[in-house]
Parts: C-alpha cells; structure tokens; sequence
C-alpha cells in the first residue's frame, strides 16, 4: 500500500496551515523559475575562480577556502568567482517535490516540472561505471577525503535513485524504474562494501575506504525500495547487511555517531533523520521488520533532542545554533514520512514548517541557508540543500495536510 494511502488524513483544525504552506510553496516556486533551477550549493567554496590557485590542491587550504566560504556569515561566492549551477542531488529533491504538488493538486504544471528534472538528470549522469550515478558539479574536501567533481556519491547516487522509482510509480513510466535499477547496479558493482559482524557499510565514493552512516542506509534503502519492484533477492540482502551494519552501532541513548572513526564522532538532526527514513524505507520494501526497534527507538530519541517548544530545529544533540535550512527541511519530510505510524507529529510538522517560513524564506522566495542568532543570518541562496529541499518537504506535508 502507497504511504499517501497509509497517513492519517488532516484535520480540518489545519486548513489555514495549509494555505500558508500553499502559499510559501508557490512563491519559491516562482523563484526557481525566475532563476532558472540555479543557486550555490553549501560546499561549493572550491569553485572559487579568483582564489581557487592560491590553495594549490593543498588538504589544508582547500579545507579553509571551502570552509570559510561555506561558514563565512555573508554570501562571498560572488566576489570570489563562485557562480550559480544547476545542483543533481538539488534536481533530485526538486523531481520528488513537483511530483507531490502534482499529487496534492492535479495540476499538470507540477508533473511537467517533475518530468523536466527527471530528464535533466538522465542527461547528466557520471559516465564510465557500471550503472546510473551522480556526483557534485564542484570540487569537495572532506575530513577523510577529497572528492573531484562528477565522481559519484552514494549519497546523491540514492537520493536520486528514489526520486526516479517516485517517478516510475507517478508516471508508470518504465523508464523510470529502469534509471533506479541501473543505479543499484551502481551501488552494487562500483562501491566497496566493509564487512562488520553480520553487517556490511557500503562506501561514500567509488575506490573509497570511507563509512558512514547516513551514506550507508542510503544506498541499503535504494536497493531495498528497488527489490519490492523487481524482486532482486541480491539487493535485498545487501540492503539488509547494510542495515545490520548501522543498527549493530546504535548508541546506549539509541542516537548514531555520524561515523565510527574518531573524528567523525558527533549527532545532528538531519543525517539522523535520514538514517531513520532508511530504516523506514527498508522495512516496507524489503518487508523485513527486524529493525523496528532500533528505528522506534532512534524516532524517539530524534524527536525528543531535536526540536524546541515553537518548532525551532536544533542542528546538534547538544547545542540550537546555527540553525539550518537543511535541519528544517528533512525534519519537516522525516516527521510526515512517519505520520502513519505516529499521527501525532502532524502538529510538530507543521510547527517546524510554520517556524521555517516565518524565520528564514525570504521576501523573494527562496529559503536562507542558515540562522546565527535572531540578528545574524546567513541569506545565500542554496539550490540543493535550502530551496530543493524545502520544495520537496513543504510539498510532502501539502499532500498530507
């Protein structure tokens, strides 16, 4: 059974809610058109064209240039040559966000949006592996590795892998299932896997020894979404060893680590959220229950730590600040992908949703990238992780509300 089936229909108390969240949805709407689905990404401080040869590939300079552009209060990216692109994990989250409108609507308009974006992304897979992939349009220094661009993420490679089964089930067009399919290939033939127990993580990048969490559950929900179409017994049990590896590190407070590796030690509000859509989406497409507690239990723990009375969402487990437009989005489509098993967190979804238009969408449209305090704001227009994000959550809880 499809989840819009499943979740709880809105009471009426929520129709001015409704309307507001129409209304905010439209005019980013409107602003994505008019910028032409283009924006900065959060990361993207090595597209620095004036400054980017005075880093010299350098780890530690690439990660203060990319850093300090990232953590600097005020948007530098124009005055150090940073322009605006197209983002595919952005187009991702854009596809599955029309595709909800068009649902919550009937408005072909949307479904036309959602087709656009989806074509885009068969356009501009990374070629040369074994199946569908994706990467970032920059260059990217981590704390364990450095990233060129294009090379394929399983982060963006499984975001975007679900918004095409999304799309295969909104259009019944098989194309779609066939992009989705390719990408497990992906996942399956072109990443390393990390033995653990009766576990095994799934590698952030081809070639790469790097395991983490979010990254992992990611990939395992891709296959076992993809399994419940096709019947591929093989992504089954790689999702379930996927899984495994991630319950087995599930902390006393039932919280997870980003990573296991030392410097990878702290808990943020939206990677957990993602670690626990990936419990939800392996259960109801693998049909395989064993994880329910360790996904009731990090549920719980999520929203207990990460949110205030009025619906503000904390970045940390341990601290409010800075306040983040991605903490925002993915609790607001956290909370209504659980609705059906939690009615009750419609009003906190709403709170969240209310907060975050009040707060930090701006006059124009589009959603700032982070809050400081009530006086400092960040206001740089983030494709991917502010406005794609937003439109697939504000769109998520619209068809629900």
């Amino acid at each position: 059974m499809a989840l819009a089936e499943l979740q709880t229909p809105a009471p009426a108390k929520y129709a001015d809610a409704k309307a507001r969240i129409f209304e905010s949805i439209c005019r980013l709407s409107d602003w994505l058109e008019r910028n032409d689905y283009r924006g900065y990404d959060t990361f993207d401080g090595l597209n620095a064209r004036y400054v980017r040869p005075l880093a010299f590939n350098n780890k530690f300079l690439n990660t203060v240039l990319q850093q300090g552009v990232r953590r600097f209060p005020l948007n530098l990216r124009p005055l150090l040559g940073v322009r605006k692109d197209y983002s595919t994990k952005g187009m991702g989250f854009l596809a599955r966000g029309f595709m909800r409108m068009h649902t919550a609507t009937g408005n072909k308009a949307w479904a036309d949006k959602a087709e656009y974006c989806l074509q885009w992304l068969i356009e501009h897979q990374t070629p040369g592996l074994s199946g569908a992939c994706w990467g970032n349009h920059f260059d990217y220094q981590s704390r364990s590795f450095y990233l060129p661009r294009n090379v394929p993420t399983v982060v963006w490679t499984s975001l975007i892998g679900h918004a095409f089964l999304e799309g295969y089930d909104h259009f019944k067009n098989d194309r779609y299932l066939a992009i989705a399919v390719s990408a497990c290939e992906h996942i399956m033939k072109d990443l390393d896997k990390l033995p653990d127990g009766e576990g095994a993580c799934i590698s952030y990048i081809p070639g790469g020894k790097s395991w983490v969490h979010n990254a992992n559950t990611l990939g395992g929900s891709l296959l076992a979404r993809t399994f419940s179409h096709t019947g591929r017994e093989d992504y089954r049990e790689q999702a379930r060893k996927a899984l495994q590896y991630t319950a087995q590190y599930q902390r006393a407070d039932a919280s997870w680590w980003y990573g296991e590796k030392d410097n990878l030690h702290w808990v943020d509000n939206f990677h957990t959220a993602y670690v626990l859509d990936c419990f939800k989406f392996y259960r109801e497409g693998s049909g395989d229950h064993r994880f329910d507690g360790n996904m009731s239990s990090g549920y719980e723990y999520w929203k207990k730590i990460f949110f205030l009375e009025e619906g503000t969402p904390r970045y940390y487990d341990h601290k409010i600040l800075p306040i983040d437009i991605q903490c925002s989005s993915q609790a607001i489509d956290t909370l209504v992908f659980f609705n059906d098993l939690d009615p009750g967190n419609l009003a906190l979804a709403v709170k969240v949703a209310h907060w975050t238009i009040e707060n930090m969408q701006d006059r124009s449209g589009y959603f700032y990238y982070r809050r400081y305090s009530p006086w400092l704001v960040n206001k740089t227009p983030t494709l991917h992780w502010g406005q794609a994000t937003m439109m697939c959550a504000l769109a998520g809880l619209y068809r629900l509300l």
